[in-house]
């Protein structure tokens, strides 16, 4: 979807929503059927390897949605409070999994409870967040809204404020300078 598009669908569900408030029922329901494919689409993307979980996690955030939606700011992007919405119960329903499948550990298994995969990982975190702090905001939040929160450049200018350019000079510009400090510690 280009810049125009974005721009467009924004305004067409940002005015749906608005009517929808106001008390136009139909327009709050042609608000929640194309947010209903947009939502889907977003979950899809991130839920490859799980396919059955897509729908019910569509449900329950539509269904946040409505309850929430008397926190709308109408001065904020709403693509960026359905995206946060959506993305709170995507983490939600990951944790859920996790801690179910770590329910089902055999407590003799102790071995493979602190592997040194675990610690590395953890490390690596670590050392990640130490060398994003070092770069300046215009490159450090592009790369956390892209690249570790996977969202798109547009949602990403959103949360910003930045323009949608600037974000992809922004990463392009930070993994540049993560790479050199990274080599510069090895």
């Amino acid at each position: 979807m280009n810049d125009g598009q974005a721009d467009t669908t924004e305004q067409r569900l940002r005015a749906l929503l608005l009517e929808g408030l106001d008390g136009a029922g139909p327009a709050y329901h042609a608000f929640l059927k194309e947010m209903t494919a947009h939502l889907r689409a977003y979950f899809r993307r991130r839920l490859r390897g799980l396919p059955d979980e897509v729908e019910d996690l569509l449900q329950e955030t539509l269904l946040a949605l409505h309850n929430q939606r008397h926190t709308y700011d109408v001065t904020q992007p709403l693509t960026a409070w359905v995206h946060a919405i959506a993305r709170y119960k995507l983490i939600d329903l990951l944790r859920r999994r996790a801690h179910r499948e770590q329910l089902h550990v055999p407590l003799d298994d102790h071995d493979t409870l602190f592997t040194s995969a675990d610690l590395d990982a953890a490390d690596a975190r670590h050392d990640l967040a130490l060398y994003l702090e070092q770069l300046p905001s215009r490159q450090r939040l592009p790369i956390i809204h892209m690249k570790l929160q996977g969202l798109s450049v547009s949602e990403a200018a959103a949360l910003t404020g930045m323009s949608e350019s600037a974000i992809k000079v922004g990463v392009h510009r930070g993994l540049k300078a993560l790479a050199a400090l990274f080599g510069a510690h090895s």
